[in-house]
C-alpha cells in the first residue's frame, strides 16, 4: 500500500527575494523537509505557533530587520534554532547576528550544498527526528518503526534487508566488500556463503528498484558493491 512519510522537520524561511525563497524551498523539500516560505516577518509568530524545527532568516526584511526580529522573539522565550542567511556579511555584522540569537551564519550568495548541509548539522544536534532517519536520493529509512519509503512510498523489507540497506546509505558512495558485509550484516557467519550475499542484494535491489533503472545498488567487479 502506498504511503505519505511525515516530514523529517519542518523548517521556516524568511526571506523576501522570491526567486531565492522558491530554490531554498525546492532544495529543502528535495531532502525531505517540510518548508514554510514567507518574504515578511508579518505571519512568522502564527506560524511558529504551530511547530517549527529551524528558521532560515535573511536580515535584510521588510518592516523590521531579521536580527531584531528573532532577538524579540528569544525575548519572548522562542529557543527553536536559527540560521541567518544574509548578504550583511563583515565580522561585526555576524557578530550581531550570533549576539541576536543566532546558532549559525550563511554569507551571501552561497553554495545550496553547504546550506543543506548546515541545516542537517543544526537538526542533529538540536532534534532527535534527524537521527531517527536514514536517507539517500529518494529513499527514505525511519529507524524507530523500521520502515522504508522510496519516493514517498511505503516498501517492505526484511529485516535483513532493512539493515542491509541502512549500512549501504551509511556507507554511501563507497565499494563495500563482500566480507565486510557477511561480518557486519551476517555475523562473519561460517555457513553464510558469499553467494548469500548476492542472492540477498539481488533481492533488495527487486524491492527497491523495480524497473531496474535507478542502479541505486552497483557491482563492482571482483570486490563487491556500492550504493550511489
Amino acid at each position: 500500500m502506498d504511503s505519505i512519510i511525515d516530514p523529517i522537520a519542518t523548517i521556516l524561511i524568511i526571506e523576501d527575494n522570491e526567486d531565492l525563497l522558491e530554490l531554498e524551498k525546492f532544495h529543502l523539500m528535495k531532502e525531505g523537509y517540510k518548508v514554510i516560505g514567507l518574504t515578511s516577518t508579518k505571519k512568522a509568530e502564527a506560524v511558529l505557533e504551530e511547530g517549527v524545527d529551524l528558521l532560515l532568516v535573511d536580515r535584510t526584511l521588510p518592516q523590521v530587520e531579521g536580527s531584531e526580529f528573532i532577538s524579540y522573539l528569544r525575548h519572548k522565550g522562542m529557543t527553536t534554532p536559527v540560521i541567518f542567511v544574509s548578504a550583511k556579511a563583515t565580522d561585526e555584522e555576524i557578530e550581531e547576528g550570533f549576539l541576536c540569537g543566532g546558532d549559525d551564519y550563511l554569507r551571501k550568495p552561497f553554495n545550496m550544498k553547504e546550506l543543506l548541509y548546515r541545516v542537517k548539522a543544526i537538526l542533529r544536534r538540536t532534534s532527535s527526528m534527524e537521527q531517527e532517519r536514514l536517507s539517500a536520493r529518494d529513499i527514505v529509512l525511519d529507524v524507530n518503526t523500521r520502515m522504508t519509503y522510496v519516493d514517498n512510498h511505503e516498501v517492505e523489507l526484511t529485516k535483513l534487508e532493512f539493515e542491509l540497506l541502512s549500512l549501504f546509505i551509511k556507507n554511501k558512495n563507497r565499494v563495500l566488500k563482500r566480507e565486510y558485509l557477511l561480518q557486519n550484516i551476517w555475523n562473519d557467519n561460517e555457513t553464510t556463503q558469499k553467494r548469500t550475499v548476492n542472492v540477498t542484494i539481488n533481492r533488495l535491489k527487486k524491492k527497491i528498484d523495480p524497473r531496474e533503472d535507478k542502479e541505486y545498488i552497483v557491482p563492482v567487479r571482483g570486490i563487491g558493491y556500492k550504493f550511489q
